[in-house]
Parts: C-alpha cells; structure tokens; sequence
C-alpha cells in the first residue's frame, strides 16, 4: 500500500468531525509511520520550503464569493446549506451602490449575497451597478476580490429571461479579460430540483429525482448552457440541486446535491484559497448523504485539497491526503489549524 493512500485511508474517517490544533497535530502524527516521517525528512530543501510556504499563503489567503440570483431562487437557502451561515455576521456594503449587497463574513471565507433582476426597472439598475461594482473590485494585491460568482436559478419556474439577462448583460461583461479565468468565475445553480414539475416524479423516501424528472432536469441544464453559450459566449456546466427546505416548527428537509455543488465552487476556486472554501463546509452531513451519483463528490473535494497541499512535489503526498482530510472539518479555526501544522512538519523537517 502506498504512502499517500495508507495516510488517506487512516484520516479519512475523521473528515466530518471537528479538530483543533492540537487534535489535528495528533492525528497527523498518527497518520504517518516512522517510514513515513523518515521519509518527509528526507525531503530536499526547497520541497520543504515549497510545502511551508503553501500552508502559509492558504492561511492568509481569504475567498470571495458573489452569490446572486432573483427573488425567491433560495439564495438563503443555498448559502446555509453549503456554509451553515445563520451565525455568521452579516453586514450591508457602506457605498451607496453595493449597500443592497449583504456580507456574511466567515473569517477567512467572504460570501457577498446579492439581489439578482425582476423586481422594478429602478431597483434593477441598483442591482446591476452593484454586482458590477463588486466584480470589477480588486483587493490589496490587485487582484479581483470575487473569486467565483454563483448565479442561482429557480429550477420550478419555466420563464429565466431576467436571470439570462443578469448573466449575460451584468455578469459576463464583466468577469475579466482571460477567457479561461471568465468561465471558472462563473458558476450556474439550478435550485429546487424538487419543484421542477411541480413536485411530481420526485422521490421523497430517497430525496432525489425519478427518472423521468431526472431527464427533466438533464434537459434544463442542456438549456440554460446553450442559452447562456449563445448569449455570451462562455461555457458553464449547471448543477441541479435542493437546498432543502426549513419550514419554521419543522425539520429541516434533506439537501439534494449540494455535495456537487459545493465540489464545483471548490474546482473554480483558485487553490491558494480552496482551503478556506473546504473548512467553512457546513458540518451537517446530512447535507452531503444525496447527490446524483455521478462521482463521489465528498471524496473528490477532499482529493482536490490534498492534490492542492503538495502539487506534484515528490514524497509529499501522505502530508496532502493528511490535510485533505483534516481540514475539511476544522470549522473556522484554519488559521490556528494551518498554524500547528506548519509547525508540526517543521519538527517533522529538521
């Protein structure tokens, strides 16, 4: 068994719990052999250094994420699923132009909620000039502050000519000059998968569609990616997905395919900052129990951090599958997390 998937495989099934530093130090001690550790020592200098100063610049690293979409898409919904936000400190922006757009500051993860079009002529032009304002923002190193724009649709409803006309009027245009970076800064969700006809063919024993809604749904994504190729040029691959419902008195209803989702936001994520995406997950994993199937989303979130962690760099793989697994669970303490481990593989190094 090889190192990388021997570390994988001993971490792994912490990867919904929460650790802090001094937890994750011990797991990581556990994880690795002495093998292993003789191994990590045996690193040449500059693959030390590499590894460090990757931790490093993840912790100081801060995503942004623009999420948009028109009345009644699920934004809340959406945002809570994927984040568990309800204690997040929400603040409004201060300019006049952006004051529409909410702030759920989660440390070292920025989500920036804003309205989307359709509800009158003038409070659409609010809206627009807002989210263009905040898209072409650039923070203290000049690069754009918006990372990924996620465009939530509402799947149970047959007219989006607003939500078009957002994307490709508003959005598109304003999304940066490099053709590759525009596609990954925008990600399309199609929400209430189980609204799409009208609550028929959804199965609600195994929270997913039949198949003929299954077909449904294929068939709207094939829509909304050609209508928004045609509108602007850019090609995006829609998720649909159910936030899951919370009616108040009530259980929370399941998630459906909010693991894709959340993979999806991570893949479009420059790495540097995908760890601050992963560790502010919402640690409810009934949120992640049902998906499509297609892949094993959970996993693959998982696999991509670690790939992140190490890159290519010989013998540092069992330290990427480590982290990998760890911190997706850490909450909001990555800072302090990041921090112990730099120090742990210091005394791993020398």
């Amino acid at each position: 068994m090889s190192l990388p998937y021997r570390a994988f495989r001993i971490v792994k099934q912490f990867n919904h719990s929460k650790f802090m530093v001094a937890n994750i130090v011990e797991l990581l001690n556990k994880a690795l052999s002495d093998n292993d550790k003789a191994l990590l020592k045996g690193l040449s200098e500059p693959q030390k250094q590499k590894i460090l100063q990757w931790l490093e610049d993840s912790k100081n690293a801060k995503a942004n994420i623009l999420v948009t979409g028109a009345t009644g898409c699920g934004k809340s919904s959406t945002i809570n699923a994927l984040f568990g936000t309800e204690e997040a400190k929400v603040g409004t922006g201060t300019d006049p132009e952006t004051m529409d757009i909410q702030k759920y500051d989660l440390g070292n993860l920025i989500l920036w909620d804003s309205p989307g079009l359709g509800d009158s002529p003038d409070a659409d032009k609010r809206h627009a000039d807002g989210i263009i304002k905040k898209l072409e923002e650039r923070d203290s190193n000049n690069e754009l502050l918006i990372d990924v724009v996620l465009v939530i649709l509402d799947g149970s409803v047959r007219d989006m000519g607003t939500s078009y006309d957002l994307i490709t009027q508003v959005i598109a245009p304003h999304l940066g000059e490099n053709p590759e970076q525009r596609e990954k800064r925008l990600l399309i969700g199609i929400n209430q998968a189980d609204m799409a006809m009208k609550g028929r063919n959804w199965d609600s024993e195994n929270h997913k569609p039949n198949a003929e809604l299954g077909l449904f749904l294929a068939e709207k994504e094939r829509s909304v990616r050609q209508r928004i190729k045609d509108g602007c040029g850019l090609s995006v691959e829609p998720i649909s997905y159910a936030a899951g419902f919370k009616e108040e008195g009530k259980p929370q209803e399941p998630s459906y395919n909010i693991s894709k989702l959340l993979y999806y936001i991570v893949e479009s994520i420059p790495s540097k900052k995908r760890l601050a995406v992963v560790s502010n997950r919402n640690t409810d994993e009934q949120r992640y129990k049902y998906d499509d199937g297609e892949k094993d989303y959970n996993d693959e979130v998982t696999k991509k951090t670690a790939t992140d962690v190490v890159g290519d760099i010989a013998g540092g793989a069992a330290i990427g599958a480590a982290l990998g697994s760890v911190i997706p669970g850490v909450g909001t303490v990555i800072g302090g997390a990041i921090g112990g481990v730099c120090g742990f593989l210091k005394s791993l190094f020398w």
